[in-house]
């Protein structure tokens, strides 16, 4: 721990010893500093401490990026498990990519059979942009591929989404299907 002691000289004093006095120790310092120095007398450190310590001057060194927060550890995963811990299921021949979206599937046939909705559909894609070609490689067309699409009894169609987790692809889908297609797609978590 250093300790610093600040030495007082009658105004106008310009050189003790060999040393030279600085002259005027508020120009070019921050109102918090001229602040500090009237409260407390004592001159906040300079560029010239820094100098005299042997350390680098602070508008020449490189700044020092923030200590980034520790992250908590993640669960690990079991090998093969998925990113969102949904589990693949089957039902009735049918492939599920959890069992949410097996369980909406489920409650919408039972609505097609009661008669409160239409034309049930699963898996439906949606062309967002044609295929293109770049750099000489022709790259697929952006789709978006809808859980489920049907027919409610007042005649509007609804796409659904079953999502337990909102990720940034499905964002820019969700508005490209808004924006270019005029459709809205109801997430049901």
């Amino acid at each position: 721990m250093t300790s610093r002691t600040t030495l007082r000289y009658p105004e106008g004093t310009k050189e003790v010893g060999t040393a030279r006095v600085r002259e005027d120790l508020t120009v070019g310092r921050s109102f918090a500093e001229r602040e500090i120095h009237r409260r407390t007398g004592m001159q906040p450190t300079s560029e010239f401490d820094d100098i005299a310590a042997g350390t680098p001057i602070k508008s020449l060194a490189p700044r020092a990026k923030a200590p980034a927060k520790p992250k908590a550890p993640a669960k690990p995963r079991a090998p093969g498990a998925s990113k969102y811990r949904n589990q693949k299921c089957e039902s009735g021949g049918i492939k599920f990519d959890s069992k949410r979206e097996m369980m909406r599937w489920h409650d919408l046939v039972q609505m097609q059979v009661r008669g409160d909705i239409f034309d049930l559909e699963l898996q439906v894609a949606h062309v967002l942009a044609p295929a293109v070609v770049l750099d000489g490689r022709t790259k697929p067309a952006l789709r978006y591929v809808a859980d489920f699409v049907y027919e409610r009894k007042d005649g509007v169609v609804v796409t659904e989404d079953v999502k337990g987790h909102v990720t940034p692809a499905y964002r820019i889908k969700r508005h490209l299907m808004k924006a270019l297609l005029g459709i809205d797609i109801v997430e049901v978590k």
